[in-house]
């Protein structure tokens, strides 16, 4: 055990910081800006306590990463707690007021009497580059489609019959919007133009596309009222989506470049259905090192798919999926079960008998990414491709 406890509230631009010994007496308390100097002679200051001290958080990014960083270089240990774990805690505790410095106590406090926090491990340079690269993929993905949405309503209100007839999730139909968005402008050029015009853009299945739009024109004859600002408003939404395909497509790259760097890439790559993007996301959440997790169990408890026990008087064996785990670890999980089944014939046959069993698509394929996680890690722990 440490002789004291450095509890953080971590804030934007200032931190609170409760320092208790092991009565729980409070031997510092202190406001500090998030700037380095400040940083550093609060570590110092604390240090000078003692140096055998477990500092506690309730962030772990953002406005944080100044503080770890800096106690990292400094060797010092860190335990987290979530906000959610902190305000529950809090309610345990006198009185009902709620300050920064009361919230860095409930912290450190935390961190003294309970002995099943885990350290903080950030994670390797790669680690930490593909974390921020697939939340940055992530976000633009969503941005794409959210702007698709918008595109849809928009080219609703003008042209329904075109909306219905374009899958805007392809590049081609997003391409065509760019040039022709009213019927008139469609019947004016012709199947023939609009196929050249979509060839040089080298939009595959042209002829298809173009006929497509030239049948749904040919279906509108009235041209609504706002349309011509309309027009320009599918035609700038639809740039909007080309460009985040772009971005997307930059990201891939590099999110693939960056994967293959780590050491773990090889083995983890040859598991069929992880590929470069699932696997990029694998290390994002795990930060590449299985040593902090300690054995498959707890990995698969970290990733939600260990099922956890809800029992109370007579009613035992109770199990349900967990409310609080790492949802980017189980999406990979999920997703490369899914891909597994089609290309792998062990994963084929263990979803299968799962089915055969009873179970539900979804809860088959949990079973399988279950399953799939612990031969992961073992691949991982003895360094052996698939």
């Amino acid at each position: 055990m440490p002789e004291i406890w450095a509890g953080v509230d971590i804030g934007k631009e200032h931190h609170h910081c409760v320092v208790i010994d092991a009565d729980g007496r409070r031997l510092l308390s202190r406001r500090v800006l998030n700037d380095e100097t400040e940083l550093l002679q609060l570590i110092g200051d604390v240090l000078e306590i003692s140096t055998d001290v477990l500092w506690a958080v309730d962030l772990n990014h953002g406005g944080a990463a100044l503080l770890i960083g800096l106690l990292l270089s400094h060797g010092q240990p860190m335990a987290y707690l979530t906000g959610l774990a902190v305000h529950r805690a809090s309610v345990t505790y006198r009185g009902e007021g709620k300050t920064d410095a009361r919230d860095a106590f409930v912290i450190a406090d935390q961190a003294r009497v309970r002995r099943d926090l885990g350290l903080l491990r950030p994670g390797d340079e790669i680690a930490v580059d593909l974390r921020t690269l697939t939340t940055r993929r992530l976000d633009v993905v969503f941005d794409r489609t959210r702007q698709i949405n918008r595109l849809r309503a928009q080219l609703l209100e003008i042209f329904p019959a075109l909306e219905r007839s374009l899958d805007l999730v392809n590049k081609g139909p997003v391409m065509l919007l760019t040039g022709y968005q009213t019927p008139a402008a469609i019947r004016r050029a012709g199947a023939k133009r609009i196929e050249t015009w979509l060839k040089n853009r080298k939009v595959r299945g042209a002829a298809a596309l173009a006929m497509t739009a030239v049948e749904a024109a040919q279906a509108q004859m009235t041209a609504l009222p706002g349309e011509k600002l309309a027009a320009v408003m599918v035609a700038r939404l639809a740039k909007g989506v080309m460009a985040l395909d772009e971005e997307i497509a930059e990201l891939d790259a590099l999110i693939d470049a960056k994967f293959r760097e780590h050491p773990h890439a090889e083995v983890i790559s040859s598991l069929p259905g992880m590929g470069p993007k699932l696997g990029a996301e694998f290390i994002a959440a795990t930060g590449g090192d299985m040593d902090a997790f300690g054995s498959a169990d707890r990995l698969a408890g970290f990733a939600g798919l260990a099922p956890r026990p809800r029992d109370s008087g007579r009613v035992s064996g109770n199990l349900r999926r967990p409310k609080r785990y790492h949802r980017g670890l189980l999406r990979s999980m999920y997703l490369s079960a899914m891909v597994s089944i089609t290309t792998c014939p062990a994963s084929k046959a263990y979803y299968q008998r799962k089915r055969s069993e009873g179970k539900g698509h979804k809860q088959a394929l949990l079973a399988l990414a279950r399953r799939r996680l612990n031969v992961l890690w073992a691949m991982i722990r003895d360094g052996e491709r698939y």
